[in-house]
């Protein structure tokens, strides 16, 4: 039976709801000393701390272990293409991406400002409330009030990501340049109601969230 988009969202908030009160322990099995080690290459882009200098590459530090890796294989098996992701991502082993994962997701991300303080109103409050005219859901049903997302269902955490990179992000989805590698497309089907406005305000709402 096919998921609607309301019903996708409304089981996302419960299963979030389900991990507040509590750090949830790592769901992916890696050695975080061993993605250190592996990570040399990465931090040419992601920055040694795995925050990114480049705002149009994304910040690693603090991200869910689970959605590190289903992206990482998403660049292997050709679900997402990068000129330099997917020729990073084929030199990893399944055990390579999940010490990578750990690594990342045990990793403090920077405190970062909202990238246009005149875009904030507009970008929190799509963030938090949507939008019913054009049927934009709102985000924080999926990744929560302080943009941390959900690592049980591969939500990623939002909060404090360049917003170059989100807006770019956002723009992908809407066009179909990306699409969803876990569960259905509901990325795409919430863009692609996004004006350019809309993005670039959540975009700026995201980077100085925390």
């Amino acid at each position: 039976m096919k998921t609607t988009l309301a019903t996708f969202v409304a089981l996302s908030a419960l299963s979030f709801l389900g991990l507040q009160g509590a750090q949830a322990e790592s769901l992916v099995d890696g050695d975080a000393e061993a993605g250190q080690s592996r990570s040399i290459t990465c931090a040419a882009c992601h920055g040694p701390e795995g925050n990114s200098a480049n705002p149009l590459w994304p910040n690693l530090a603090g991200q869910h272990a689970a959605y590190i890796v289903s992206q990482l294989k998403a660049f292997k098996d050709g679900q997402r293409v990068d000129a330099l992701m997917t020729s990073q991502a084929m030199l990893l082993s399944d055990a390579d991406m999940a010490n990578l994962a750990v690594y990342y997701e045990a990793l403090t991300p920077a405190v970062q400002t909202a990238a246009d303080a005149s875009l904030v109103n507009r970008g929190e409050a799509l963030y938090r409330g949507g939008n019913n005219e054009s049927g934009v859901a709102a985000c924080m049903s999926c990744h929560g009030p302080s943009g941390k997302g959900n690592p049980a269902t591969q939500y990623p955490a939002l909060g404090g990501q360049h917003a170059t990179y989100t807006e770019k992000t956002l723009k992908d989805y809407a066009s179909g340049a990306r699409k969803s590698v876990v569960g259905n497309n509901a990325m795409n089907e919430i863009a692609e109601k996004l004006s350019d406005e809309d993005i670039k305000a959540l975009a700026a709402y995201l980077q100085g969230l925390h």
